[in-house]
């Protein structure tokens, strides 16, 4: 499946978006050093919700799902993150328990790092820490325009773009010129992630599906051919879907 165009931990190229692109290539190669890979098969665990654990994470591909159990059985999806992207950073270095679980909804890579000597380059190398600031920043910066847009645009609006997001990042081509979206997300994840109900989402798919505009499985979504079009009129006002609610 297609992912954004960031680059992975050890390529080559132009620099795309999230944490690994605000590195230059020596403090690329500290993290590096400083870590080891891992790969985590789909619907595994990188870290669980409340337990204690000491290490950073870098994804290096995939796509991960965060979310929170809230004690009455209900599990909020907080983000989804995505090549590039700096996971599991605030307890991984303020030694609490983790907030939330990470989940891999394809198979993951990501670079494992020891949460001192990710502390240790923070204080050593200025690029490493201006990146996790730059990260911490935009997530902020996009909590609050989150919480503007939910205000202001229909919960199909927000699926609409999401559902956009997701096609162009992982979309893949199917018969007759169709796009499919194979993630292990509910209806209950599509809820969280757009701030909406489960009934709500229900019935925005149920409508989509009725007009033809895409077909749903079990946790599959295929695209009709045309239906971008139609979704880019549903979304618009929404703006680019968010994946960035996080604090792992």
């Amino acid at each position: 499946m297609s992912a954004r165009g960031v680059r992975k931990p050890g390529d080559g190229g132009r620099a795309g978006e999230g944490f690994w692109s605000l590195l230059d290539d020596a403090a690329r190669q500290q993290l590096q050093d400083a870590g080891h890979v891992k790969s985590f098969p789909v619907r595994t665990h990188l870290v669980r919700q409340n337990e204690v654990s000491e290490h950073v994470f870098v994804l290096r591909r995939g796509c991960v799902k965060i979310y929170a159990d809230t004690g009455t059985g209900y599990q909020a999806v907080l983000a989804l993150r995505n090549d590039g992207d700096l996971l599991g950073e605030q307890a991984g270095l303020d030694r609490q328990p983790r907030s939330a679980s990470i989940a891999a909804l394809m198979e993951v890579e990501a670079l494992v790092i020891p949460a001192g000597r990710f502390a240790a380059l923070l204080r050593s190398t200025p690029t490493v820490a201006f990146a996790v600031q730059q990260v911490l920043s935009g997530r902020l910066r996009e909590a609050d325009r989150q919480r503007a847009v939910t205000g202001s645009t229909s919960v199909e609006a927000r699926l609409a773009a999401l559902v956009l997001d997701l096609a162009g990042r992982y979309g893949t081509a199917a018969a007759g010129r169709s796009v499919r979206i194979d993630l292990p997300l509910s209806q209950d994840d599509l809820a969280g992630l757009v701030l909406g109900s489960r009934r709500t989402v229900a019935r925005a798919l149920e409508e989509w599906r009725r007009l033809g505009i895409l077909t749903t499985g079990r946790q599959m979504l295929e695209l009709a051919p045309g239906a971008r079009a139609q979704l880019r009129t549903r979304a618009a006002g929404a703006g680019p879907p968010g994946h960035s609610w996080s604090q792992e």
